[in-house]
């Protein structure tokens, strides 16, 4: 198969077939061959009824129904789970995202030779208080994560398949799929420019406390990629630093007590400082112990309920 087109959604209803009906077409202009994954997190409207009809209407046309509201993160990675196209493409379901930016797309995976091409809206048909913090957020970005993207979190990307099988988002980590896609190993990241358009339907599903968990999810990514496997090496190496400065100090102040001066050691705040060294350090330590024990015997922190699917094979199938 040609192209799996993975759309996550929540309250969407009102825009499905509209844009069920233009990425068909889309498909059957250039001949692809695909299938369609629309992964409904929890929505209370006819989102998941609309869906029914458009599979009834099209075999293509594939659903995953969340039991509650999961995130958009669960939603691309169950969407990824179950993609078996060579290229996977993700979008919004708002319309906001325009389909015929697919056969492009599809051509720098295919025959340029990328590993993931991210979207990026130069001009986007947002309000200022979304663009604003976006910029900000996407500068942070390329500075932490050493890539040189301008959009890190447009919906609109595309990948081959070999890396959305190596790759787990959760939490609120969609935002960050080429910064782990790097760290897994595929580097070989571009971006193209695409339309963004006016939202038709409905209102935005995102607040602004997505900024600041957007913040948090990154150091946690970056943390986890360096060392995630290997916990000891940073709390290990922190503490035991730490823990010899508190020493040499506790040791120095000992030496000083009865071969220099005649002084109650518990009157200097040198004393003071070097046992908390130690303590810090200690303790800085045992959390690296603790957390190599937890990296080496953790369980898939992707555990959601799926409470209905439609014509999905597993993949290999």
């Amino acid at each position: 198969m040609d192209i799996s087109v993975i759309i996550p959604l929540y309250n969407e209803d009102e825009s499905l077939k509209e844009l069920n009906d233009w990425i068909v077409r889309v498909m059957l202009t250039n001949n692809f061959s695909y299938e369609i994954i629309y992964i409904d997190d929890g929505s209370s409207d006819n989102s998941w009824k609309e869906i029914e009809k458009l599979s009834v209407e099209n075999k293509n046309v594939k659903g995953i129904k969340f039991r509650r509201n999961y995130g958009k993160s669960a939603a691309l990675n169950r969407g990824f789970d179950a993609a078996i196209g060579n290229v996977v493409i993700t979008m919004d379901a708002d319309l906001q995202d325009s389909p015929d930016e697919i056969p492009e797309l599809y051509k720098m995976i295919k025959e340029d030779g990328l590993d993931l091409v991210s979207g990026w809206k130069k001009k986007r048909r947002d309000p200022l208080t979304k663009r604003i913090p976006s910029k900000f957020f996407n500068r942070s970005t390329r500075i932490m994560s050493g890539i040189k993207l301008h959009d890190f979190n447009c919906g609109l990307k595309a990948y081959k398949k070999n890396v959305i099988k190596s790759i787990e988002i959760h939490g609120e980590m969609h935002r960050y799929i080429p910064v782990i896609a790097k760290w897994a190993g595929f580097t070989n990241i571009g971006e193209k420019i695409v339309d963004h358009r006016k939202r038709k339907y409905g209102i935005t599903k995102f607040g602004f406390e997505r900024f600041i968990k957007g913040y948090l999810d990154l150091i946690s990514i970056i943390f986890i990629s360096k060392f995630g496997k290997r916990p000891m090496h940073l709390f290990g190496t922190l503490g035991t630093l730490i823990f010899i400065i508190g020493f040499i100090i506790a040791a120095y102040l000992a030496y000083a007590k009865f071969f220099m001066a005649e002084y109650k050691m518990t009157e200097r705040p040198l004393f003071y400082f070097g046992l908390l060294a130690m303590m810090i350090g200690t303790q800085l330590f045992l959390t690296g112990f603790l957390a190599e024990l937890i990296s080496r015997s953790s369980h898939d922190r992707n555990q959601y309920l799926i409470e209905k699917e439609l014509g999905l094979k597993k993949y290999g199938e």
